[in-house]
């Protein structure tokens, strides 16, 4: 069946065409490499892995709770709306809102797919576009395996989110190189990478729980590499160049905030929709679960040096200042071992050879 006949709202025309305008840079020099990025690359190689094979797609998933997740992370769980449905609506409710991200997710790797190539064209050091070649490979994976999840278990998909489209837009029309790393890699690829743990770590289903936690496993290599290449680009900017990025930074995280409102829901469930974005706006649950979507992009973001006053002033009134002294390495550390005690076929050791 075509994905055109999942979407529970029209999509037309099928396909978004982004006008784009950027340089093409070859490289020459092929022995300039820098060490951290070299040896990511070499474990890009040894960690890729194949959907059809690691993940069990033979389990099914509970048709009232298809990731199995607890109720509280509902976003509208405790409302009057919610106290107001009855056994039969909040069992599609979860359905629902389970696509809903799952989909958000699917559009966003499809995103990462086509930036990560933009960035194998424009980034003018050769360890970069190595690296980048590899996370291509990633991202069509990733894309595979929440297609399948989609379609195969849950057959409901949602179109793109527009807070997501529009930062997907402003990334790729932008023809600075570092501007697709601090789109994709820092903000669409940091945010993704907290909600896949909230996923990971809540999920009850272990069909669910297995694609998240290996998906995790690449993405935790793909923000590292936005770090690595913006640490070393960033300090050699001007004031006005600096500014530029952190204005980008800050029109992003806001556009990245509202994407889990969720209103494309609500609509499409037929339920009210100011009340519901009031409650998800004010609730102290959603405030502390919005809050923890942040806590890859803060540290990243400080790490790589846009750390200026209309950065910190925005993460002050987003409540996520507090987020900037994560560690960032122990996270990425603490995603591959969850997905490695998982099981499924062993990915080779750190140690070995590619």
């Amino acid at each position: 069946m075509s994905s055109m006949n999942r979407y529970t709202a029209p999509v037309e025309p099928a396909e978004w065409h982004v006008p784009q305008a950027f340089d093409t840079t070859f490289r020459w020099e092929y022995e300039d490499g820098r060490e951290r990025l070299l040896n990511l690359y070499e474990k890009g190689k040894r960690q890729q892995w194949n959907a059809s094979d690691r993940i069990d797609w033979s389990q099914d998933i509970d048709p009232e709770n298809p990731s199995g997740l607890p109720d509280e992370m509902i976003s509208i769980f405790g409302s009057d709306v919610w106290n107001r449905m009855n056994a039969q609506e909040r069992t599609r409710l979860r359905h629902h809102l389970q696509s809903w991200q799952l989909s958000q997710f699917l559009h966003g790797e499809q995103g990462a797919l086509v930036c990560t190539a933009k960035i194998v064209q424009q980034v003018p050091n050769m360890d970069a576009k190595f690296y980048a070649a590899t996370q291509v490979v990633d991202e069509a994976r990733h894309v595979e395996a929440y297609s399948r999840l989609l379609h195969e278990k849950f057959e409901l998909v949602y179109p793109v989110n527009p807070h997501l489209k529009s930062l997907l837009d402003d990334t790729l029309r932008d023809s600075r190189w570092d501007f697709t790393y601090l789109g994709m890699q820092v903000l669409i690829e940091g945010l993704a990478l907290a909600a896949f743990g909230l996923i990971r770590d809540f999920a009850r289903n272990p069909l669910a729980r297995s694609v998240t936690a290996y998906v995790m496993q690449d993405e935790a290599r793909h923000v590292a590499f936005g770090r690595i290449a913006l640490r070393d680009y960033y300090p050699h900017l001007t004031d006005k160049e600096r500014d530029e990025r952190e204005e980008f930074v800050v029109e992003g995280c806001y556009l990245m905030r509202d994407r889990f409102l969720g209103d494309e829901v609500w609509e499409t469930l037929g339920l009210p929709v100011q009340e519901c974005r009031e409650w998800v706006d004010r609730s102290e649950l959603m405030r502390v679960y919005r809050g923890s979507l942040f806590s890859r992009i803060v540290p990243t973001i400080k790490d790589i040096g846009l750390w200026g006053p209309r950065v910190r002033k925005a993460y002050a009134d987003m409540g996520i200042l507090g987020l900037a002294d994560g560690d960032l390495d122990a996270m990425a550390i603490a995603d591959e071992k969850f997905a490695e005690r998982l099981g499924g076929p062993a990915l080779p050791p750190a140690g070995a050879e590619a």
